[in-house]
């Protein structure tokens, strides 16, 4: 496959003229009812889906929506909540130790800074720029599977790793949009240009995507 021309500024603020034109307000689809139930939301859905960890957490975080009564409910009980999600003896162990750690440490309360976020049981770079994206309004970008593919695919920051792609998209991206361009790269990449089959005949920014082998409609 050839490689993408690194889209000029320009375009790039077109793109994201256009995502913000379709939607302004652009939500993540991880359920949660605090910051608390966030963290464990994005902690529980590495390599798992959005939807396979609201199943799970539905009634989870009705019962349990703060580390003392995570705590409380142990590492035993959480597996029981959690066993339909991938990996969830591994995510039950961080989520308690993690949950530990805000009592001790944080008088219960999610951090705000990245050093604190990142010394947590289970949170990476990646979990961390979601949280400061989401909780705390920083405009960070947190370089999943998607936008790792929409930054090399498109042109709009191409890198041969997800800090790569990171970094070069806050770059470029347009200040006025940093805020909400780490949800509008997922949804895009999520259900429009998805990894097999990416459907560009119904793609709002096809014009100015590099990519070349663009996917004709469906007959």
């Amino acid at each position: 496959m050839a490689k993408a021309r690194r889209l000029k500024p320009p375009e790039i603020a077109e793109i994201f003229r256009r995502f913000h034109d379709i939607e302004p307000e652009p939500k993540g689809e991880l359920n949660s009812v605090n910051d608390f139930t966030f963290l464990v939301a994005v902690v529980l859905s590495a390599q798992a889906t959005d939807s396979g960890v609201n199943r799970a957490t539905t009634a989870l975080f009705k019962a349990v929506d703060t580390p003392e009564k995570m705590l409380a409910l142990g590492e035993e009980g959480l597996r029981e909540s959690i066993k339909s999600i991938g990996l969830y003896r591994a995510k039950a162990k961080n989520v308690i130790a993690l949950s530990k750690i805000l009592v001790e440490k944080h008088g219960g309360k999610v951090p705000g800074e990245r050093e604190a976020l990142e010394a947590l049981p289970g949170v990476g770079r990646k979990t961390a720029n979601v949280v400061l994206n989401i909780i705390f309004g920083e405009p960070t970008i947190a370089v999943d599977t998607h936008l790792f593919r929409l930054g090399n695919r498109t042109g709009l920051a191409p890198g041969k790793s997800p800090y790569e792609v990171e970094n070069g998209l806050l770059k470029v991206i347009p200040k006025q949009y940093l805020r909400h361009a780490h949800h509008w790269l997922i949804l895009h990449g999520r259900y429009i240009c998805k990894a097999r089959k990416p459907e560009c005949w119904r793609c709002p920014i096809a014009d100015l995507c590099q990519f070349r082998e663009k996917t004709p409609a469906p007959a």
